[in-house]
């Protein structure tokens, strides 16, 4: 293709421009190359031929594309050799303005930095991995004399021993269910630790030892933390062997009891190797990693392999432009995914890396130990490989079965609403409320892929509302057994009984305006292309009013009311301007509207429900200078309530444990300076 030519008005999924926009692409394509080339040009001739990372970057700033090269200006350069890029390439070139060059020393820092770039910045013309969620691990700590088993997700700062990744936080409880079982460490938290008197359930059903209570000595627990650590390292045989010798001697001794115990241990770990054990030589810490194509999309398989046990595997569906094949793909994922993850000591992959030797000295210079890379051909790990391929061929055949029911009710919601083209963003909003107190409202968020849950968002409702109950309802309410506690958050600016067209207006207003402040040319892809409100012909009129006061009346709107006495099914659907639409009880765009009306309000009353608890956990010690959490913490341990605080003396008040004279006079003078 020449330089001349138009490269196409296929834009990257998830770009928008305006028509003049748009226009000038299609008709003036070529000046754009060559206002990128000229850019690109200009800039290559002053890079260094040495290591580092690229920068490509819109009129507004933008990165488009984030690159390393073992030489810069002879990378970048290609660049400007307009037939022989695709043209994936030829349109980031178009709309490039500038370039960002960052000098490194090694191209595996290089590597490094690339990868870090490219989850920061997310360039649309890069392979991008979503859903990069932190592993769960398990964790033996090592803070305390007495160890704990638990659960770990997050930074490991804390001290003691990690194992893991596991895939899921179900295949971690499963398994730290079956170790305390095996091995009777204790799981509960040190506070609750330091406060048992007498032994708890899990001693009861044999998952805990007591070392709480010293129902085991401390060289005993010590000897079981031992041994839960060597299994964790892969030493199962040896200790499945020692497990038997002593439950024989036992047996032998006619302490029929503790042989039980020892055969109840053994089953434990006979129950966690049949799920995990794979068997497979020289596969002892190595991470499965395997790619599928189908229709432009690319699923890759996760398995991690621990200690010779099976950990779990995970799917991911990395964004990424339809030309790339999976060898490309894999690439950029494994240097992605590992830039803030731990490495095992290998990688065994379907296809292989491109610049795979670098990819590797990056890893191992990142772990601090030696990772390798290999794409088997036959024998056990070519099986696992094999294995973890045809998972991901699955995965990605039931992604692309949902995908093309998501878009055929898609486009059954467009022809019942009577939009343009199927919705590509669909808003739902609720509220959610005891009798006006703590109200909020919710928008969840729904596309062509699923819910949007990134996208949730949750309205503490502010403004004064009506009460739809009789005048002169309360508008605050205390307990009857501590009257310093405030049960609710809002009441004063929303009444019980609390009117809902109020808040929906609220909502509406809130979420709309500002959209209209962040976006007014409505070209970021955030705006909604239905609103559906939950609610009758009332909630409906709400919205159109906050439509017209914004200048938005060409935003679809309606509203689903449920059916007679709640009846699920019989959900009336209000249209501006037209009768309620009653849709057949089996259509699959009811069931669809459903889910969406229940995900609402899901999402609504978990929102309401923590906002409550909060409430109701606030105390009027807070509203006193100079008391912080510690010291609230500290007069609540001693007198009980802030009910007791409150009618403390000077001296009680003084006699509390990081309670100075001043601050007790502060706590004293607040509750009877009045008096």
């Amino acid at each position: 293709m020449s330089a001349t030519e138009d490269p196409g008005p296929d834009l990257p999924r998830g770009l928008r421009e305006d028509e003049s926009e748009q226009s000038e692409y299609k008709a003036g394509a070529a000046t754009s190359l060559e206002s990128g080339i000229a850019a690109i040009a200009s800039t290559a001739k002053t890079l260094p031929n040495g290591p580092g990372v690229y920068r490509m970057l819109d009129e507004a700033g933008e990165a488009l594309y984030v690159g390393k090269a073992r030489d810069l200006q002879k990378r970048v350069s290609t660049y400007t050799q307009i037939p022989r890029l695709p043209r994936r390439l030829q349109r980031m070139v178009a709309q490039t303005v500038s370039l960002e060059v960052v000098r490194t020393n090694t191209e595996v820092e290089a590597l490094l930095l690339e990868s870090n770039l490219i989850k920061r910045l997310r360039p649309r013309y890069n392979v991008l991995l979503r859903d990069d969620k932190s592993f769960p691990y398990i964790l033996i700590t090592g803070d305390h004399a007495v160890p704990q088993i638990t659960k770990h997700r997050g930074a490991q700062s804390r001290e003691g021993d990690y194992y893991g990744p596991f895939a899921s936080a179900g295949a971690v409880n499963r398994t730290i269910t079956a170790l305390e079982r095996a091995f009777l460490l204790r799981s509960c938290s040190d506070a609750v630790f330091a406060s048992r008197s007498r032994p708890c359930l899990m001693y009861q059903i044999k998952r805990c030892s007591a070392p709480c209570v010293d129902r085991i000595s401390a060289e005993d627990y010590r000897s079981l933390v031992a041994q839960a650590r060597s299994f964790l390292t892969g030493q199962s045989t040896e200790i499945r062997q020692r497990l038997s010798r002593a439950m024989e001697e036992a047996s032998e001794s006619l302490d029929f009891e503790s042989a039980a115990t020892y055969r109840d241990r053994i089953r434990s770990l006979a129950h966690i190797q049949a799920h995990q054990d794979i068997n497979v030589e020289g596969v002892e810490n190595a991470d499965i990693v395997a790619a599928f194509q189908q229709a432009g999309q690319t699923c890759i398989q996760i398995f991690f392999f621990r200690a010779g046990r099976n950990y779990g595997n995970r799917a991911y569906y990395p964004g990424h432009d339809k030309s790339l094949d999976a060898g490309a793909v894999l690439t950029a994922f494994v240097s992605q995914f590992y830039e803030n993850k731990p490495v095992p000591k290998q990688l065994l992959t379907s296809h292989p890396l491109t610049q795979e030797a670098l990819i590797a000295e990056a890893l191992s210079l990142n772990a601090g130990h030696k990772v390798e890379i290999l794409t088997p051909q036959r024998g056990g790990k070519k099986k696992l490989v094999d294995n973890a391929k045809r998972n991901a061929e699955e995965s990605l055949a039931r992604r692309l079965a949902e995908s093309n029911s998501q878009r055929r009710l898609l486009e059954s919601m467009a022809e019942i609403f009577g939009l343009d083209a199927p919705p590509a963003r669909i808003e739902v909003y609720d509220n959610s409320h005891t009798q006006g107190s703590n109200a909020y409202g919710a928008m969840i968020v729904a596309g062509p892929d699923g819910f949007i849950k990134n996208a949730y968002r949750k309205f503490r409702i502010k403004g004064k509302a009506e009460p739809d109950t009789a005048p002169g309802t309360p508008s605050e309410t205390r307990t009857d057994s501590d009257p310093t506690v405030l049960v609710t958050e809002d009441t004063d600016e929303v009444p019980r009984g609390g009117d809902d067209y109020a808040m929906m207006r609220e909502v509406l207003t809130r979420r709309l305006s500002r959209a209209l402040k962040e976006d007014p040319e409505q070209e970021s892809g955030q705006w909604p292309d239905l609103i559906l409100l939950d609610g009758g012909r009332g909630q409906l009129s709400i919205g159109l009013e906050v439509l017209a006061e914004l200048g938005l009346d060409d935003l679809p709107i309606a509203a689903v009311a449920k059916g007679p006495d709640r009846n699920a099914g019989r959900e009336r659907i209000f249209l501006p301007d037209a009768p309620p639409l009653l849709l057949e009880p089996r259509d699959p765009v009811l069931y669809y509207i459903q889910r969406l009306r229940d995900e609402a309000h899901r999402f609504a009353i978990g929102t309401h429900r923590a906002g409550r608890t909060k409430g109701r956990l606030r105390s009027t010690l807070d509203d006193i200078p100079g008391i912080g959490a510690k010291r609230k913490r500290a007069l609540l341990h001693h007198f009980g309530s802030a009910a007791a605080v409150a009618r403390a003396g000077l001296t009680d008040l003084e006699s509390v444990d990081g309670i100075s004279r001043t601050i007790a006079r502060l706590v004293y003078e607040h509750f009877n300076s009045s008096a």
